[in-house]
């Protein structure tokens, strides 16, 4: 087991009898006490809870709660930074199921200061203050159990991710997975999330497709808020470094355009209730990691993936932003996997998924100063109306016009200048006027590693969408500036 290392005090509770005292003791490997603590057992849930004082990296340690004539001993415990892994299917995916997965198993046994744990799948009508089955307990990774089967534990991105912070750190660092195929964001939410925008009664008779009928309820682990119930509320003590999170997909075909809402909804209640819940100990602003979504469809002509992508990020584009502060992104639409035999919507390749998420945690989670985490995003985009050029960071399709009252039209916009900061588009058919620009904007992007533009780290450009907004400052030339709330796309509130 991984408990979190300073500077803020490991939780631990438990259950007792109502009334009773417990005691507490955390000791080193040798038996000596370091520390004791108290705790009285509640009525009438007869459940305790205390605070460990602060503790540096490290151990063996053994943690002791007695009461009365009673006593439980764990062993073998560490001091490190703990990391929650949830989402849907993307994230259940083992690391038997990978890319290299051979490898990737064997070199499991080079890592026994990442410990792994996963929750079972459940799902509860009511708020549960325990985990009501437990897939894997705290363990020590192995072949074994990094790869015990298709979609069940333990999580390729989660164990990817772990590792490689590991590497960075050199310090432990514990997982804990709680992630469940298929579910929806809405199933992940708590009610307050869900009426924070609007959804609370919508959900009670949603369509996750046009052959569901638009009346039939949910069930199962889709209906709202049964995964928060079961899985992540009986988690709320812990003391928490930071959270990853892969998921979108279902979201793609269910509540597409709420999705700017109801996700960095999500993160500010899960950050309350973490912070909440561990009487302080895990931070308000505690670090949110993210995977925007991958591929699925080639020449699908649907842009629900495109849109997701770009609600994902509370319609801005990039992260951190005002809405989603202290979060990180990596993008993986160039990570497309069309002979996947999970099917391309489950690409193998999740070591650049871990790679790009470990980077933002660095930068976001841990400070981690000059390190590039993101691909380029454009910060200016100006129209040379007289000689219909752009000039962008960069480029994919306009919006054109040939005039006000005419129809627009997506049309490609070809790079005929790059510069290391700059490049410059050709207008093409586009008329006289130009209302938008937007890049990636398909539910299958681009080929594997290959979409149009990267930095230097190999780091891919995110999608975006801008908009017409103002004159500039120079004669004969429009700005194109970030996307603002418009008739373009829904916005969440």
């Amino acid at each position: 087991m991984v408990l979190q290392k300073e500077p803020a005090g490991a939780v631990v509770w438990g259950y007792g009898e109502p009334g009773a005292v417990v005691i507490v003791a955390v000791s080193g490997d040798g038996g000596l006490v370091l520390m004791k603590k108290t705790a009285q057992v509640k009525e009438p849930s007869g459940t305790w809870m205390t605070i460990l004082d602060p503790m540096d990296q490290g151990g063996p340690y053994m943690l002791t709660a007695r009461q009365g004539s009673e006593n439980v001993t764990l062993r073998d415990i560490y001091f490190g930074d703990v990391w929650l892994c949830s989402g849907q299917s993307n994230m259940v995916m083992t690391v038997l199921q990978i890319t290299n997965a051979s490898r990737e198993l064997a070199a499991a046994a080079h890592y026994p200061y990442v410990r792994v744990f996963a929750a079972a799948p459940s799902r509860s009508d009511v708020e549960l203050d325990d985990l009501e089955h437990i897939d894997l307990p705290w363990s020590i990774p192995t072949a074994e159990n990094l790869g015990h089967g298709n979609f069940t534990y333990f999580s390729a991105v989660c164990w990817l991710l772990g590792r490689y912070l590991y590497e960075a750190l050199r310090y432990p660092v514990g997982l804990v997975e709680v992630a469940w195929g298929g579910t929806p964001i809405e199933a992940w939410s708590s009610p307050r999330a869900l009426q924070a925008c609007g959804l609370l009664e919508d959900m009670r008779s949603p369509a996750l497709s046009p052959s569901i009928s638009p009346h039939q309820h949910f069930s199962g682990p889709q209906t709202p808020s049964v995964l928060w119930n079961a899985m992540i509320h009986p988690l709320l003590n812990m003391t928490l470094r930071g959270i990853a999170w892969y998921q979108g997909e279902a979201n793609a075909f269910l509540h597409t355009d709420q999705y700017n809402c109801t996700f960095p909804a999500l993160i500010a209640d899960w950050r309350r209730a973490f912070h909440a819940g561990s009487a302080g100990q895990t931070e308000l602003l505690l670090p949110f990691g993210f995977v925007q979504l991958s591929t699925y469809r080639q020449q699908s002509p649907q842009n629900s993936f495109a849109r997701l992508r770009w609600h994902q990020t509370a319609d801005v584009g990039v992260v951190p932003n005002a809405r989603m502060p202290r979060t990180f992104m990596a993008v993986a639409m160039d990570l497309c996997d069309e002979h996947s035999p999970y099917g391309s919507i489950h690409p193998q390749d999740k070591q650049n998924v871990a790679h790009r998420l470990q980077l933002g945690a660095r930068a976001v989670a841990y400070g981690e100063k000059n390190l590039v985490f993101q691909g380029p995003f454009p910060s200016r985009a100006v129209l040379e109306v007289t000689r219909a050029l752009l000039n962008i960071t960069y480029s994919q399709q306009l919006v054109c016009c040939s005039s006000p009252v005419s129809l627009c039209r997506w049309l490609p916009a070809p790079m005929v200048a790059v510069g290391s900061h700059m490049v410059t588009l050709a207008l093409g058919g586009c008329g006289t006027l130009v209302l938008a620009l937007r890049y990636a904007w398909a539910e299958w992007p681009c080929e594997y590693q290959s979409c149009a533009l990267y930095n230097t780290q190999g780091l891919p450009a995110p999608p975006f969408l801008l908009e017409t907004l103002r004159s500039s400052s120079r004669a004969g030339e429009m700005e194109l500036l970030r996307l603002r709330p418009s008739s373009l796309l829904a916005w969440g509130i």
